[in-house]
């Protein structure tokens, strides 16, 4: 038997040391230092008196707690309790581990859009070129936020996604009263966007957020359907009749693509026509930059029925069939690995948080989590491994924090 079990027991060694190789981490008191100064400017927004607790030793636990998979104060407070030993060793804890309380407060009085601001050079440390890249823009409502005593509304974020690097670039609170064609070009103006591809469902479709996108050096693809009803029908009216002749005489790029999976065949068409081919849209001069219409048919087999859909795009990339139809479908990444991660992984839809402005900050807490365990790549496991893995092994919370500390 110990015969047959040596061979693999030195793999596993190997493997290990292989792991532990990569993982190279920078000393211990760099990444802590790093992440201490990223929290050190936020003003605090308690009376001097009260300060049992520093701000710093607050939050730090928090995004700790959070990384692993905190999801209210108390679970933040069971984690310092826990974690105390190794958090005296970078934080100063002058009166032990905060309570639940404590952390309630304080993220109810903190100004959002300062902590956003003072982690934001913390994105900066690892964002790459953005160039050419996919920045889908959508929003997403904390569906347990909602106050009926209070009269107080879900809360509603837009958030902007690097398709490609895996990080939340920021995001903004869609304010009562309001919706996202208020809270987007908010959140373009916090970002660097040159020479990045932004895309937007139909609601950002609008002139003046289009003007903007080019004003940021930017390209655009944004989703053209009835909320436009005399451009979109004149549109369809237009693809109707040049599809029924097979589009002769039209200058028109073509590519179509067929995925399989998740017991379903889809098969997606794609049509791009240069605007000149429209001789004249509808308030065509008002969309900046246009330069093509796209038309994409998915048909999706399913086990039991068939579904078919066509949409219209309005983009200022050239009419490249190809390159235009793997931007839209990058665009529901930021759906897929953003929106149903914090819903499935760190239950955002069922936090009753509804407090102050502790539901936008806990909020920025999660998309910070999020960033740290995607920039993570040396354990090939899911992100509900990565996220217990932290929670109790305090090597690998320095290993996430070693891949986002990097400034």
């Amino acid at each position: 038997m110990t015969k047959g079990f040596a061979p693999r027991l030195k793999l596993a060694v190997k493997s290990q040391a292989k792991r532990a190789e990569k993982r190279q981490l920078r000393p211990l008191s760099e990444i802590q230092a790093n992440l201490l100064n990223y929290v050190a400017e936020l003003p605090d927004p308690r009376v001097q008196r009260t300060q049992k607790h520093l701000l710093k030793d607050i939050l730090v636990i928090s995004i700790l707690a959070v990384i692993g998979g905190a999801e209210g104060w108390e679970d933040m407070e069971n984690y310092g309790i826990a974690k105390q030993q190794w958090l005296e060793e970078f934080l100063e804890l002058p009166n032990g581990i905060p309570s639940d309380d404590t952390f309630r407060r304080v993220f109810e009085r903190i100004n959002p859009q300062a902590l956003e601001q003072c982690l934001a050079k913390w994105l900066q440390s690892m964002l790459g070129s953005i160039v050419g890249e996919i920045i889908p823009i959508d929003g997403k409502s904390v569906r347990g936020s909602y106050d009926r005593n209070q009269g107080i509304k879900a809360l509603h974020l837009v958030t902007a996604w690097a398709s490609e690097q895996r990080l939340v670039l920021g995001q903004v609170k869609v304010e009562n009263h309001s919706n996202e064609i208020t809270a987007i070009p908010a959140l373009l103006e916090l970002l660097d966007l040159s020479g990045a591809i932004v895309t937007i469902d139909a609601m950002g479709t609008q002139t003046e957020i289009v003007k903007q996108i080019r004003h940021k050096k930017a390209n655009y693809i944004v989703s053209l359907k009835a909320n436009h009803p005399t451009l979109h029908s004149q549109v369809k009216e237009w693809f109707d009749t040049r599809r029924a002749n097979n589009f002769e005489g039209i200058n028109v790029s073509y590519n179509q693509q067929i995925e399989k999976g998740h017991h379903r065949t889809e098969k997606r068409y794609v049509w791009a026509v240069p605007l000149e081919a429209f001789s004249g849209l509808y308030q065509q001069n008002q969309w900046s930059g246009l330069e093509t219409i796209v038309l994409i048919e998915r048909i999706r087999h399913l086990w039991n029925k068939t579904t078919r859909e066509v949409q219209f795009y309005l983009t200022s990339l050239p009419a490249d069939a190809q390159v235009l139809g793997r931007a839209i479908r990058q665009h529901w990444t930021i759906e897929n690995q953003v929106h149903w991660t914090l819903d499935v992984r760190f239950h955002e839809d069922k936090c009753r948080i509804r407090s102050g402005h502790s539901p936008c900050n806990f909020a920025i807490l999660r998309r910070i989590a999020l960033n740290a365990l995607n920039q993570e790549k040396t354990l090939q496991r899911s992100l509900r491994q990565k996220i217990k893995q932290a929670s109790m092994n305090n090597d690998y919370m320095m290993t996430v924090l070693n891949s986002f500390c990097k400034a």
